[in-house]
């Protein structure tokens, strides 16, 4: 029961610290634009580029990793 000495202190304080963090966030202004945010989420900034062409090599011209030719 001793202990309850520093803890009800402490947790008053901190609850007092979350309180004072939670004004100050409402003043500085951190949930006015609740909706922006979720949309820029999800938005599509880039736009639709085409597909690159992919060039088909039949598979006797294939060149493996040391860059010479494989022949298959």
């Amino acid at each position: 029961m001793e202990v309850l000495i520093y803890l009800v202190p402490l947790a008053l304080s901190l609850g007092f610290l979350g309180l004072l963090g939670f004004l100050w966030s409402l003043k500085s202004g951190q949930y006015d634009d609740l909706d922006g945010a979720a949309w820029r989420a999800i938005a599509d900034e880039e736009p639709d580029q085409p597909p690159v062409p992919v060039q088909i090599v039949p598979t006797d011209q294939r060149i493996c990793g040391s860059g010479r030719r494989r022949e298959y």
